[in-house]
């Protein structure tokens, strides 16, 4: 069924180069395929039942059934509320969902299976002292190993980390996996019971809940912030050295703000934690300013980067609120399901991510940042979204863009 009302497809682009930019089009493989991807979902299927059946493990430490579920249902409680405000954050420039679900799944499991093993070992080898490794030797490995997933990223596909806001996204959620999985196994001990706490049984796993789960659910991926922000600027610098540095700052970083948040609870005391603690809530609180502020400016970049293509007839310009705002979006999925079904609503959603995807592509070729085959990708978006204009349903053109924008 098609809407009598609906944009009306552009007219056919003429032949040859839609911009000097974008060259002339070479044969090869599609930039937008990427090779291994379903290897990659096969193994971290794979791995995620495996961690499954580790996080089972890890919480019978609890000694029995009720403290094996207290301490999973604890753990479980800040994960929700922090992946929202990480797919918040990723809302403007969507990243791959294999590549967030492989971010959480390398932090619940790779990185936690790293950090455990390099810890014991490194405490049974020099015979440290729990406050040793808790201090100096945990940080250093945990964020090595959260790290690694970035170092892998980067190496096996560069174009999924391209600029600040998306290297805080993955480290968010490498920093929730791992504190979700390494929650449960201080929930299970402390249900137990510690030497650290005057209480057993559901009081103590909560009472430990209290300090990390409601008052420090975000320390994990404060630290690994560094890391992820690190390799998100380096993509954008063209010196190889100058990445280097950038990455090693940002590990560096990671590792101190971990070293003096586990240092101050084992060496600095209560007044010693309260400085700590205050100090990184300081300093998330001013990373989510800048976050806020750079979100914002995604904003300008989609509409400024889509206006353009439609002046140069890629896209109708009647299709720009439908792209660009949310709340228009949400609507053209609306009205697509409404007048033409499910499949219509997928049709615009899927073109809507195109056309999100392409923007900011062609933005960074224009705007002369380094970014991998972007004038190849740019093309191949360009046909993806040609391809589903027959299909599409949307609602009548609002306004000129120029009153739409606000």
């Amino acid at each position: 069924m098609t809407d009598p009302h609906a944009v009306a497809p552009p007219p056919p682009a003429p032949a040859g180069p839609p911009h000097p930019a974008l060259g002339t089009p070479t044969a090869g493989p599609d930039p937008l395929r990427q090779r291994g991807r379903t290897a990659l979902l096969v193994m971290f299927t794979v791995v995620a039942v495996s961690g499954a059946v580790g996080v089972g493990v890890l919480s019978s430490q609890a000694g029995d059934a009720r403290g094996a579920g207290l301490a999973v249902g604890l753990a479980l409680i800040p994960v929700p509320l922090v992946w929202w405000l990480y797919w918040w954050l990723d809302r403007y420039e969507p990243e791959p969902r294999r590549y967030k679900f492989a971010a959480f799944v390398w932090g619940g499991v790779f990185a936690v299976a790293i950090s455990i093993g390099l810890e014991v070992w490194a405490a049974t080898a020099w015979d440290l002292s729990d406050d040793v490794v808790a201090s100096f030797v945990a940080p250093v490995v945990e964020e090595s190993a959260k790290g690694l997933f970035f170092l892998l990223t980067f190496l096996r596909a560069r174009r999924v980390l391209d600029g600040f806001v998306d290297g805080l996204v993955y480290a968010g959620l490498v920093g929730l996996g791992f504190a979700f999985v390494e929650n449960i196994g201080y929930y299970a001990i402390s249900y137990l019971g510690s030497p650290d706490l005057l209480v057993d049984g559901a009081d103590g796993a909560t009472t430990t809940f209290v300090v990390r789960g409601l008052f420090s659910p975000l320390a994990h991926p404060l630290f690994t912030s560094a890391i992820g922000i690190s390799f998100g600027l380096a993509v954008l610098c063209r010196s190889r050295w100058v990445r280097v540095l950038v990455v090693t700052a940002g590990w560096a970083g990671a590792v101190l703000m971990h070293g003096l948040w586990n240092a101050s609870v084992t060496f600095g005391g209560g007044v010693g934690f309260v400085v700590v603690y205050l100090a990184l809530s300081v300093l998330l609180a001013g990373l989510a300013v800048v976050t806020v502020i750079i979100r914002s400016r995604q904003v300008r970049v989609l509409e400024r980067s889509l206006s353009y293509m439609a002046q140069r007839g890629w896209i109708h310009p009647a299709e720009l609120p439908y792209l660009s705002r949310f709340g228009y979006r949400r609507q053209a999925r609306r009205h697509a399901r409404r007048e033409a079904g499910r499949e219509a609503a997928r049709v615009v959603r899927r073109y809507q991510r195109l056309g999100t995807e392409m923007a900011f592509v062609h933005d960074a070729v224009m705007t002369g940042r380094p970014v991998p085959a972007g004038v190849e990708r740019t093309r191949a978006l360009l046909a993806a979204m040609d391809d589903l204009r027959p299909d599409l349903v949307l609602p009548p053109a609002i306004r000129p863009l120029a009153a739409h924008r606000s």
